[in-house]
């Protein structure tokens, strides 16, 4: 279980209802097709132009901390998203200035069963590989990133941060375990950084230069320029043949269970299957020649 370090919320909670964070004068791009009233604590957007969906968390007042109703509503958009043919790949990013998540909302119940035995790990509901959505995710992190908000930033496919970002683990300061987020974290930065960052709580933050350098993300951007990155970075994918990415990405995740030649007879199964549909869409699509981006 994750918790949220006792902080106040930002004096500017940023956008509630668009895509543009005003208080950066950060956008993504074109109007789209919003599904948000369907929900109190996060944002869907679906761009059919780009193929490309976006969910933002928005309890800025609460540094965008979950609770049931977050964990809930961000399992049905995972849902919504795995089955609208429309989109090939989303972006998660997160509203105000102060924070990406800071994990479980400590200041109110979860609402967890009496009995121990039947708990369940929020993870479960946030995590998009928990709900077998395989397609590919870009994951947009600012300010602070700490405790359960590791389950986006694990489950990712791809990471990046605003300059100012900063990560860490806030359990054990907080006198908690910290025993979940740090399996999917150890898949990312190995067993090292993963305990480090563990054990040293509230006491040592991660900064963006060295999340890149440990490889917690692949690449740092300004804050201003944070949400139109990512949405980039996932229009260029998404522009791709989606069983390719699709599959690729579902063979790839699942090779992390697997000893290593089981994993390579696995994804040979998936190349049989993928490629003559990825194939076919390629060739039924109008695909343009780009001009590769030096990284």
């Amino acid at each position: 279980m994750s918790s949220a370090p006792r902080e106040p919320g930002p004096s500017n909670p940023g956008p509630t209802n668009d895509r543009t964070d005003t208080s950066r004068g950060t956008n993504t791009g074109p109007p789209t097709h919003n599904d948000s009233g369907e929900f109190e604590t996060i944002l869907l957007d679906i761009d059919p132009a780009d193929h490309v969906a976006t969910l933002t968390l928005n309890r800025p007042e609460r540094l965008n901390a979950f609770n049931r109703t977050m964990c809930e509503e961000v399992e049905r958009a995972w849902h919504i998203v795995k089955l609208d043919d429309s989109v090939n790949a989303v972006v998660i990013r997160a509203a105000g200035d102060r924070a990406f998540s800071a994990g479980l909302d400590v200041k109110a119940p979860y609402g967890q069963p009496a009995s121990v035995w039947h708990h369940e790990d929020p993870g479960e509901l946030l995590s998009p590989k928990w709900q077998k959505m395989w397609k590919p995710v870009v994951c947009a992190v600012h300010g602070m990133c700490t405790a359960g908000a590791f389950y986006f930033v694990n489950e990712s496919d791809v990471v990046i941060c605003s300059e100012e970002a900063t990560f860490f683990d806030s359990h054990v300061s907080a006198g908690l375990v910290s025993a979940l987020e740090p399996v999917g974290l150890m898949r990312r930065i190995g067993l090292g950084e993963t305990l480090r960052m563990a054990l040293m709580g509230n006491d040592e933050r991660v900064a963006a230069r060295t999340a890149l350098r440990i490889g917690l993300v692949s690449e740092v951007v300004a804050r201003e320029h944070l949400w139109a990155r990512a949405h980039d970075i996932a229009a260029t994918i998404a522009a791709k043949p989606p069983a390719a990415t699709q599959g690729t990405v579902k063979a790839i995740w699942e090779s992390l269970d697997k000893p290593y030649r089981a994993a390579l007879d696995h994804g040979l199964i998936y190349t049989r299957l993928g490629n003559p549909i990825g194939k076919s869409e390629l060739a039924a699509g109008s695909p343009t020649a780009t001009e590769p981006r030096i990284r």
